[in-house]
């Protein structure tokens, strides 16, 4: 990872429990163990910058945490056109690729 990102690569999570433990890692320097690490808006990521996920659940923390990863009005836009066009949801349905929002 520090590779990837010292020439300027983008790190892709796959799911939200791996965001989770990539940011865990970062703050921690622990690459093993627990996390007690909760994603909200405001949280400052340091590792990854793309994530692919479902589309989570309104009201849950997984949407929280997807808001916090690329902004909570693009998150609601395009949960209105999912749900417009009819897309699925939870574990099994239609899947998002996010880029992280930019902190300046």
């Amino acid at each position: 990872i520090a590779a990837c990102k010292a020439r300027g690569g983008k790190v892709l999570a796959v799911g939200t429990t791996t965001v989770r433990t990539l940011e865990s890692w970062a703050k921690s320097g622990q690459a093993s163990g627990d996390t007690q690490i909760f994603i909200t808006p405001g949280f400052e990521f340091q590792v990854v910058d793309r994530l692919i996920t479902n589309f989570h659940l309104p009201k849950s923390t997984l949407m929280m945490l997807v808001s916090a990863f690329a902004g909570y009005e693009h998150i609601m836009g395009l949960y209105h056109h999912a749900i417009k066009q009819k897309y699925r949801f939870f574990s099994y349905g239609d899947a998002m690729l996010l880029t992280r929002t930019q902190i300046d």
